[in-house]
């Protein structure tokens, strides 16, 4: 175990690195954060600050020197960093895990080897591709980009082939995929820990909701099945056993009119729809992050309330009188996390809300009505 007192390395500097930090020092950590910032959530909360790209070899040995585990807090860290970390120092997650959710096709193609079915796709890098797979899949298609692509960026739906080779040489005719657009019912995420002494925990499935392609919110209970959410958990933990993974995992799957369950993608770190767990667990998945990458005992993951989570973004910030009023919404059953971030922005992320309740009330409507009265002019 690597216990209290111990310095913990984090790479990225965001608002999950934030979260982190804050879990981390609480349970008696010291936290080193790198990140190529001036001025970043998690780095200025930390007890280091390290301000460098991701690949600065100088800055990758004084990491690797001074922390007893080095963690990551989203996906897009080149998996050659770890690859090298993982030489000199223990590492979560691992190399092999990054380069999978780096790039659509291969998570999807590793997906299918485990026999987890994602929706019909298909790879383009030239326009025949493109050809072929409307040849082979019905529209209308998404296209995306295989890498970097995260909250509605770099994707776009397409009816008709001429319609996509159009967004595809709009997207500088990077390597893409076309996948099916299903007859959407719902959309569920597992998030899941697994420690460096193999224990196993799931957090609730939680039901989200996307807006423009971002996370508008996540709810639980989910209404879907208890069969689909056994099966989701059962993939997710395929996942992280096949990859022997270590820290926290999240995979989020597509559920179809017809009740079918497809893989979507997956995110080797904690995740914007394990939020709730800050407030409606007994343990949250940045604790749990904690834990697991530290080969602590798993916490309990059980939910004491009902709960809906609701992403606040920019767009709610007023270029002459600042913040949203955040006195309409304070006073009923609600937990606000703001995650430090100097500039508001149209689409990005500057905290959420949790709902609670008592076990079996639905959150939802409360949830969205005070979406309601934040966004009011």
């Amino acid at each position: 175990m690597i216990l209290p007192g111990a310095t913990l390395g984090m790479l990225g500097g965001g608002q999950l690195g934030r979260m982190f930090v804050h879990a981390a020092t609480s349970m008696g950590y010291r936290v080193i954060v790198l990140d190529p910032n001036t001025s970043s959530p998690a780095g200025e909360i930390a007890h280091l600050h390290l301000q460098a790209k991701y690949d600065d070899a100088h800055s990758l040995k004084a990491l690797a020197q001074e922390c007893a585990v080095i963690t990551t807090e989203f996906e897009n860290v080149p998996a050659e960093v770890f690859e090298h970390l993982e030489k000199t120092c223990l590492v979560s997650p691992n190399a092999r895990a990054l380069e999978l959710a780096q790039d659509r096709i291969k998570e999807k193609q590793f997906a299918q080897s485990l026999n987890i079915p994602p929706t019909p796709f298909h790879m383009v890098s030239s326009e025949q591709d493109i050809e072929q797979a409307f040849s082979n899949i019905d529209a209308p298609m998404i296209l995306k980009t295989t890498r970097l692509g995260y909250d509605g960026k770099g994707q776009a739906v397409v009816n008709t082939v001429q319609e996509c080779v159009d967004k595809w040489n709009g997207l500088e005719n990077v390597d893409c995929v076309l996948e099916k657009k299903i007859n959407l019912n719902s959309e569920v995420s597992v998030v899941l820990a697994r420690s460096t002494a193999k224990e196993l925990k799931f957090f609730p499935v939680a039901e989200n909701v996307h807006r423009d392609g971002i996370l508008f919110t996540s709810t639980v209970p989910a209404t879907v099945s208890e069969d689909i959410q056994n099966l989701a958990k059962s993939y997710a933990q395929q996942i992280a056993e096949e990859l022997d993974y270590h820290g926290m995992l999240a995979v989020e799957f597509f559920v179809d009119d017809m009740s079918s369950l497809f893989f979507n993608e997956m995110a080797p770190r904690t995740h914007n729809s394990g939020h709730y767990t800050m407030d409606a667990c007994y343990t949250s998945q940045f604790e749990q992050q904690v834990r697991a990458i530290c080969g602590l005992p798993l916490g309990n993951t059980s939910a004491h309330s009902a709960v809906t989570m609701v992403n606040i973004l920019g767009d709610l910030w007023d270029a002459k009188d600042g913040q949203p009023d955040w006195s309409r919404i304070l006073p009923d059953n609600v937990k606000l996390h703001l995650y430090g971030k100097h500039q508001a922005r149209v689409g990005r992320k500057m905290g959420h809300f949790n709902v609670l309740a008592e076990k079996g009330e639905n959150t939802i409507p409360h949830a969205k009505n005070l979406f309601l009265k934040l966004s009011v002019e």
